[in-house]
């Protein structure tokens, strides 16, 4: 072998060593960081029986290493053993799951949150589809909401004016009860689950968005901003435009509202829960005025021709029944009736969340004679009862409602809990990164 020769060999002998050597500390190197890309969190659980969803932002600077740009998975510590938790991660990087087992008053739980290939419960129990103008979200393929976003015109004979889209009916328990109602002979601009405002006052001109017979306005859809579904919850915003019709040229737009559904997975087969949010603002140079009065706004809902004076209730978290509620206000209130089969009861229960405007919200309750005596049930949370309010424009404002429609009963205890965990995030605690 000569010398160049025994050179050259010498040289790639080195070279496949060095690169050998290389490749060994980056090996090692990524199995470092593979192994710091581990989040350990303590979440601090106040409440019992109660659903506490816990959203964590992977984005956050303590969030360490995570990538939430690949797989992630989510691990509760019990003992020794590291049980598989059920998750949704949306695109703003927030990781939302699910705590709804009884932990008896203040307890800790720890979760891990790794980038690794553990297996996730990816599965998508929670659907939203479109069918014939609705958006349907259901539930372990159960239909139990419904969101209309086309026209629904009333009955032949009727005044046209009575046309609307965006409104949410039917509201479905889960053994099968519609506990919504459109469209009554008594009230035919009554629409399910929907908030129109009523008295309001436009350049000192008075527009009614609410009694859509006079023909002074009205509130439809225009488009879907966003949705989304998952294993934890299915999510649309709707976009809904309330129009005024009195303006002399031609109909204006009022104001502009983000209408968010979101159904949660409450892992239950008699109940599930579902947030009603909504983000508005008004194009209109002088703003709107919102006038105090019994009817507007907030969310309204009109129940189904079943529930009547002597086989509904009310309970309200200030004590009041369904003699006593209307006007009064409340943090959440219980509105209860019988079943179809008038067997057992169901209902919904209505929670405000204290950010709300005149949080505890005052209430309309129809009373025990209402509709010639019938007493036919219609509630609302009505944030304008005893107080006008004045929109102004370049502004954005916000309430916020949750409910969880229920087969059976469902306690005031219960109802305090639920209405803890929508107003409070549990308190989380980075304790590795």
């Amino acid at each position: 072998m000569t010398g160049l020769t025994s050179f050259i060999s010498h040289s790639n002998r080195t070279l496949r060593i060095s690169l050998i050597g290389l490749l060994l500390t980056l090996c090692v190197s990524q199995s470092c960081k593979q192994e710091s890309q581990e989040l350990q969190l303590e979440v601090i659980i106040d409440n019992e029986n109660s659903a506490e969803y816990v959203v964590y932002n992977l984005a956050r600077e303590d969030s360490g290493k995570i990538d939430f740009k690949r797989p992630v998975s989510v691990q509760q510590v019990i003992g020794d053993s590291l049980v598989n938790v059920v998750f949704q991660l949306d695109s703003l990087a927030d990781l939302v799951w699910l705590q709804n087992k009884q932990v008896g008053g203040k307890a800790k739980l720890v979760y891990k949150i790794k980038n690794d290939a553990t297996p996730k419960l990816d599965y998508k129990i929670v659907k939203d589809v479109e069918s014939s103008g609705n958006r349907i979200l259901s539930l372990n393929n159960q239909p139990v909401l419904q969101y209309r976003y086309e026209m629904t015109y009333p009955p032949e004979g009727v005044d046209s004016l009575y046309a609307k889209s965006g409104f949410v009916h039917p509201i479905i328990t889960l053994k099968g009860d519609t506990l919504t109602r459109i469209q009554a002979p008594d009230h035919y601009h009554h629409y399910g689950l929907w908030g129109p405002w009523t008295h309001t006052q436009i350049d000192g001109e008075r527009v009614d968005f609410w009694n859509l017979r006079e023909g002074m306005g009205t509130v439809l859809f225009k488009d879907f901003k966003s949705k989304v579904s998952g294993p934890v919850f299915s999510s649309f915003t709707a976009v809904q435009e309330h129009i005024d019709l009195k303006t002399k040229d031609s109909p204006q737009l009022a104001l502009e509202e983000d209408l968010t559904i979101r159904l949660w997975n409450l892992q239950r087969a008699d109940r599930y829960m579902f947030d009603y949010i909504t983000n508005f603002s008004t194009p209109l140079k002088n703003g709107i005025l919102f006038e105090a009065y019994r009817y507007g706004g907030g969310l309204g809902l009109r129940f189904h021709e079943r529930w009547k004076a002597d086989n509904c209730t009310v309970l309200t978290s200030e004590g009041k029944d369904r003699s006593s509620a209307d006007g009064s206000n409340a943090r959440w209130c219980i509105v209860s009736g019988e079943s179809s089969d008038g067997k057992s009861t169901n209902g919904i229960l209505f929670l405000s969340h204290p950010e709300n405007r005149k949080h505890p919200e005052p209430m309309r309750v129809w009373p025990l004679d209402a509709n010639g005596g019938r007493g036919d049930m219609f509630f609302e949370f009505c944030p304008i009862r005893h107080d006008e309010w004045k929109i102004e424009p370049n502004n954005t404002y916000n309430l916020r409602y949750r409910m969880v429609v229920f087969d059976g009963t469902l306690s005031a205890a219960e109802a305090e809990n639920y209405w803890r965990a929508f107003a409070n995030q549990p308190e989380i605690i980075v304790t590795k990164n």
